[in-house]
């Protein structure tokens, strides 16, 4: 069992809110939750008006495959144009 963990930072360049942040990453995390199975949820810079940090997790039996389906929640992420995407990290980790 492979579980991939992609760590990504957005910015809402847009936000003037703690609520409009709120609102912007609501619409992200239900949009990539509806087109790919993976787990989405913020994971840090809670309390920043413009940036936050997803944390996006799959699991499956080949780390190619994983990897593959993380790098295309990114490019969604980034065709939604409703944040910009920054620093990303990708861990494997193998059971």
């Amino acid at each position: 069992m492979v579980v991939g963990v992609l760590q990504l930072a957005v910015y809402i360049n847009g936000s003037h809110s703690l609520k409009e942040k709120r609102g912007v990453l609501r619409r992200i995390k239900n949009r990539v939750r509806n087109e790919f199975n993976v787990s989405i949820a913020e994971c840090g810079g809670q309390d920043l008006w413009q940036k936050a940090v997803l944390g996006i997790c799959q699991v499956g039996t080949d780390q190619a495959y994983i990897d593959g389906g993380l790098r295309a929640v990114v490019r969604f992420i980034e065709k939604l144009h409703l944040a910009e995407v920054g620093e990303e990290a990708v861990e494997f980790l193998h059971y």
